[in-house]
């Protein structure tokens, strides 16, 4: 049984990571962390995956209990999706001449798992 947030957090990452990783991505890393610097706000990736044509999906995935409050998906707002951008950005610094790119969401609301591929952009 899931007491905590944070444990809330990791079980649906895990049931994330499985159920991406049956629909045939790879998983490059898990928790990708910046820390804030001069004029750059902190950010974390939950899952950085590949798709088999070797796009990266940089994937957020948020869990609710309930949806009482807009659900899982709704609370990827703006302010995340910045966070997330700029992470994507530290983490794709890495390559010489980086690999198409896209921002996907798993949104778990209860027992129900959606995955929102290509969920924003960013431009």
């Amino acid at each position: 049984m899931v007491t905590t947030t944070r444990q809330l957090g990791e079980a649906g990452e895990d049931r994330a990571l499985t159920y991406l990783q049956r629909a045939g991505l790879r998983l490059v890393q898990r928790n990708y962390r910046v820390a804030a610097g001069p004029g750059a706000r902190a950010g974390e990736v939950d899952l950085v995956m590949r798709e088999r044509d070797g796009t990266l999906v940089f994937v957020e995935v948020r869990c609710r209990s309930r949806t009482s409050h807009g659900g899982a998906a709704a609370s990827v707002g703006l302010h995340k999706q910045r966070r997330l951008i700029h992470a994507a950005r530290c983490f794709l610094l890495r390559f010489a001449a980086p690999p198409p790119c896209r921002f996907d969401v798993v949104a778990i609301d209860g027992e129900r798992l959606e995955w929102l591929r290509a969920a924003f952009t960013a431009d």
